[in-house]
């Protein structure tokens, strides 16, 4: 009797499901969005300035009556398109003196990429519905005459968690932190790098601007042919 190897899917073991207009779908039935926020030198401000914004993210803290993920990645600083763009530029360079320096220059950079790895930090807000209070009450939604549709109990969460975002990004706004919404794309890009630490400097995800689904139908084409 002929048996059929088993085929393992990764992706059940990823908590999320869904991507959909800049909103995480959580397998446990939670939504989130995530922020990307720019940093600051603490190191260089001076006391009183480091006193000051330390009492500006205590005040920010005790404001919020919801919980806050703060995530940091350090990844490998990719510097190929920026050798690329460099080598160009020295090529189509008429002054033969500045297209030599800029020959020296790459060369600088390849060899201080050999002798160390230079690292990248970024910053993320990660904000969840899960233990955020709801608008709507309990009440108000019982006898509420009008049937609640998916698409509406969905556009009601993104609407929640956008107004709740822009909160969040104010707060950071005060202490000089810029900040920006991921959206489904840049999302699934974060995503891609996370999970895919080894190959996500070496090969790059395709091309996701039009997707606006699921993150597991858009992972789930493999370029590798079944059997």
């Amino acid at each position: 009797m002929k048996s059929k190897s088993a085929k393992f899917n990764t992706q059940k073991y990823l908590p999320f499901k869904e991507i959909k207009e800049g909103v995480i779908t959580m397998k446990d039935g939670s939504h989130e969005v995530v922020l990307m926020v720019n940093s600051i030198n603490f190191n260089l401000k001076s006391e009183d300035e480091q006193l000051a914004i330390l009492d500006m993210f205590k005040n920010f803290l005790n404001s919020l009556d919801f919980p806050l993920q703060i995530l940091i990645q350090s990844r490998i600083l990719d510097l190929d398109d920026y050798l690329k763009n460099l080598d160009q530029l020295g090529t189509n360079q008429a002054n033969e003196l500045l297209q030599l320096h800029t020959k020296e220059y790459i060369e600088f950079i390849k060899e201080l990429i050999g002798l160390t790895n230079v690292m990248h930090k970024t910053f993320y807000v990660v904000i969840s519905d899960k233990n955020i209070p709801t608008q709507q009450s309990l009440l108000a939604k019982l006898f509420s005459a009008k049937p609640t549709t998916p698409l509406d109990k969905f556009q009601e969460i993104h609407s929640h968690l956008l107004n709740t975002a822009s909160l969040v990004a104010n707060g950071l706004a005060s202490m000089g932190l810029h900040s920006i919404l991921l959206n489904t794309k840049e999302l699934i890009d974060l995503f891609y790098a996370t999970y895919n630490l080894d190959i996500a400097r070496r090969q790059k995800l395709f091309n996701v601007s039009s997707v606006d689904a699921t993150i597991i139908t858009a992972l789930a084409k493999s370029k590798t042919p079944e059997k």
